[in-house]
């Protein structure tokens, strides 16, 4: 079985070598000594969610808190080329759902899409507090996956801004249940971006698809069976994923 992982801020292991005593407390710390019980002599590891990862021993533990003692540091890079997820907003948890598979799955960004067709409508308050609830659910996502790297969560994007995104040069793909290339079939790039658009539960709308085009993305298909807003992009990752990083 892996080590446990937790998350420290990002820039907390920057300095941190060989032979160095960590703390880990606030929340994490919590969780750690007193939700699972940690037990001096038991061995984690430490990430800042930028790359770098610390295992160690732990050497003490408190209510609130814990130390370990750093024996290996590591520094993962980023991948390449980068995975984005567009996701577009939607009722219930299915976007919650969506966006914690797809950090399972690897990907490197998600970025909240308002579609014209979404229902939700991310505005004022309310927009800020789901921005933070979807961070919230790629941290656990990242720690459960024992991810080095956690995803980068961009702020939520209109149309006309990703189409402004795509045509700086991106790869980016729309899935879309009536496009006649499979998206299995396509070579994908070595370097950049490679983005994925997926629509609310009503669809992309025929001028978001022209926007796209126009900006530069192919539209694209899965299989032959229709998939919802919230396992569209996951399916997307694995077969990006096979194609690139499963190898």
């Amino acid at each position: 079985m892996s080590l446990h992982l937790y998350l420290l801020a990002a820039g907390a292991l920057d300095t941190t070598t060989v032979g160095d005593v960590v703390v880990l407390d606030g929340a994490e710390g919590r969780h750690a000594a007193t939700v699972k019980r940690t037990q001096p002599g038991e061995r984690l590891r430490l990430a800042d969610g930028a790359g770098r990862v610390v295992t160690g021993e732990v050497v003490s533990v408190e209510k609130d808190r814990l130390t370990l003692r750093a024996d290996e540091v590591e520094d993962v890079p980023e991948h390449s080329p980068r995975f984005v997820l567009v996701q577009a907003l939607t009722k219930g948890d299915r976007d919650d759902q969506a966006i914690e598979a797809a950090t399972e799955l690897g990907v490197d960004e998600v970025v909240p899409w308002q579609a014209s067709r979404s229902i939700v409508q991310w505005r004022g308050d309310r927009g800020a507090k789901a921005w933070a609830k979807w961070d919230a659910v790629l941290v656990a996502a990242t720690k459960q996956s024992r991810r080095a790297r956690r995803p980068v969560l961009a702020p939520a994007a209109t149309t006309s801004s990703l189409a402004a995104r795509i045509a700086e040069g991106a790869t980016a793909y729309v899935l879309h249940e009536d496009a006649d290339v499979p998206l299995a079939a396509l070579t994908l790039p070595t370097e950049g971006d490679v983005i994925v658009v997926v629509g609310p539960e009503g669809g992309i709308a025929p001028e978001e698809l022209a926007a796209f085009g126009d900006a530069g993305a192919e539209v694209v298909r899965l299989g032959e069976t229709v998939l919802r807003s919230s396992s569209a992009g996951p399916a997307a990752l694995a077969v990006l994923s096979a194609a690139s990083r499963w190898r």
